[in-house]
């Protein structure tokens, strides 16, 4: 039902309705669909069941039972909340078991709980950089990465996307500079949109040159590359990367993130992190699931080959079909359309067809570059692929895609 208060004309509303409609009729706007269902393999929107291409949900365990059950126990014993901030009395022993289950997993001395990965990278960046440092930052980073270097008010200089060549450059020009009291350098460990590795091997020597601090953001890799413990892991460069950034939310199934690293840079974080200082504590449930989460991921590969497998999979069907996969290494499978408005109603036909692919286009991706992005999980079959693949022929063949 429609609100019957009229709007008053003010410069908010003139700003609102006029960008609003610029953003509908560049294609640019995003639909937000509510789910009916659990975010699995198969997904419920509006009553009708749809093979579902669209979740971060990589290893099916939003859904697992032990989980579920982990996160009741911890709820009964508890509470639903924390109560407080980790530095008053919002620590729970639940939240100690984490952290050192982390560090376990990833390799390292210690780590550190956050709310989000999205405040990892608030938190930490600005923990360690300022005003008189510069920050070398990939141009495809994440943006929670770009707004944790802004936040920190230490110089950015980006370098060309896994371009060594002008990174190394870059390093050389910062550090002869002698401007900069510390050098630090940013990258995803798995990208995105493109699904694409970072180069860490060459990165990590970069450093070692010019005394640069690395930090990778592995938000997509972790529970998918190394076995899972992530793509320093996948390198054998768990000893050389001083930040490990991971989330919760994606292949671990539940929230929050996580910074990995030596004891000392996890005890500075604890007192100088801001959304660690003054958010509440991760609630003692989501604490309990994500140890049950990253206990499975240490105990058996199971699903972090099936994800491989699915990927594999959707990734040459895609291909053979003819569709512009781009270079990606990992089972995220961009389908590149290129025009926005064709982008989306290419994702909107999916969905009439059976499948929800949702569509990206910029701000998220470089204008030009619009895509639906394909994320199979370990919990889809291959009839679900297949009739996927056949439902995107369908629509890729009717819109001239493919």
């Amino acid at each position: 039902m429609k609100s019957s208060i009229p709007k008053k004309d003010s410069s908010l509303n003139r700003f609102l309705t006029d960008n609003l409609n610029e953003l509908k009729s560049k294609g640019l706007y995003n639909q937000i669909n509510s789910l009916q269902s659990p975010n699995g393999p198969i997904i419920t929107i509006n009553n009708k069941n749809l093979i579902n291409l669209s979740s971060n949900n990589y290893l099916g365990l939003a859904t697992n039972e032990n989980l579920k059950l982990a996160e009741i126990n911890a709820i009964n014993k508890y509470g639903v909340g924390a109560g407080a901030v980790r530095t008053i009395n919002g620590t729970l022993d639940i939240h100690d078991l984490l952290e050192t289950t982390i560090a376990k997993f990833k390799g390292t001395e210690a780590a550190i709980a956050f709310q989000s990965g999205f405040n990892c990278n608030m938190g930490a960046i600005s923990a360690v950089m300022d005003k008189n440092d510069a920050i070398l930052s990939d141009e495809l980073n994440h943006a929670s990465i770009i707004d944790g270097c802004r936040l920190s008010g230490a110089k950015i200089i980006r370098y060309k996307h896994s371009d060594m060549n002008d990174l190394r450059n870059q390093a050389k020009i910062a550090k002869d500079s002698g401007k900069y009291v510390k050098l630090m350098v940013i990258t995803d460990g798995v990208f995105s949109m493109d699904g694409d590795i970072a180069k860490l091997p060459e990165i990590v020597e970069i450093a070692n040159e010019f005394d640069l601090i690395t930090y990778v953001d592995d938000a997509h890799g972790s529970g998918v590359m190394g076995n899972g413990a992530g793509t320093c892991k996948h390198f054998g460069l768990s000893d050389k990367i001083d930040f490990q950034i991971g989330t919760l939310s994606k292949a671990i199934g539940v929230v929050g993130g996580y910074v990995a690293g030596s004891k000392d840079l996890i005890d500075w974080l604890k007192v100088r992190g801001r959304p660690f200082l003054f958010s509440t504590s991760l609630t003692p449930g989501s604490a309990a699931a994500c140890v049950e989460s990253i206990n499975i991921l240490m105990e058996s590969s199971y699903l972090v080959n099936k994800v491989w497998e699915n990927g594999n999979y959707l990734k040459k069907g895609l291909k053979s079909l003819g569709f512009n996969i781009g270079k990606s290494e990992t089972p995220i499978t961009p389908c590149i359309i290129g025009d926005e408005s064709k982008t989306q109603l290419f994702s909107k036909r999916l969905l009439e067809e059976g499948v929800y692919a949702k569509s990206i286009v910029f701000p998220t991706v470089p204008k030009g570059t619009g895509r639906v992005r394909n994320m199979p999980t370990s919990a889809h079959t291959k009839e679900m692929l297949d009739q996927a693949l056949s439902i995107y022929e369908k629509v890729g063949k009717e819109l001239n895609i493919i």
